[in-house]
């Protein structure tokens, strides 16, 4: 099943503030290249924002970062069709819209499973799933993602 990163899981793998939460992130990601995991331009955007921002990492080291993620999984960008399946979910289902945005580049990219730690892990919109990795116990869904190579 074809998947995809929040950005909350990249900025885990890079922050040192919580042990548990990057021991599980970095274990996501390493299987995740293996795996049938994308990742969105919007993902890689937030990640950026966030390390050069509230994390205030130089913009170099920040940028070779995400190099890095840009290098380990095939990135998947949003076009029209997301937005107006965003702006949908918005309207139907009261997501907040970058949430939404997310998800409908997901959609569209083919996953089945958004793993991220916001929203409700379980909850499910148009065949894709939302996946919480720190819940115990880890999600069958999950557990099968990472299993599939690509």
């Amino acid at each position: 099943m074809r998947f995809t990163f929040d950005a909350n899981i990249l900025l885990y793998a890079l922050v040192k503030q919580d042990k548990d939460k990057r021991r599980v992130a970095h274990g996501l990601i390493r299987r995740a290249r293996a795996a049938d995991c994308v990742i969105t331009l919007q993902t890689l955007g937030e990640t950026f924002r966030v390390l050069t921002g509230k994390l205030r990492m130089p913009p170099a080291e920040a940028t070779a970062a995400v190099a890095d993620w840009r290098a380990a999984m095939p990135v998947v960008a949003a076009d029209e069709d997301c937005l107006i399946d965003a702006m949908d979910a918005v309207a139907g289902h009261g997501l907040p819209f970058w949430d939404a945005m997310l998800w409908a580049t997901a959609k569209h990219a083919g996953c089945g499973l958004l793993v991220t730690e916001d929203g409700q892990d379980g909850f499910a919109l148009g065949g894709v799933t939302w996946v919480n990795p720190f819940a115990s116990p880890r999600s069958p869904l999950l557990v099968q993602a990472l299993r599939a190579p690509r």
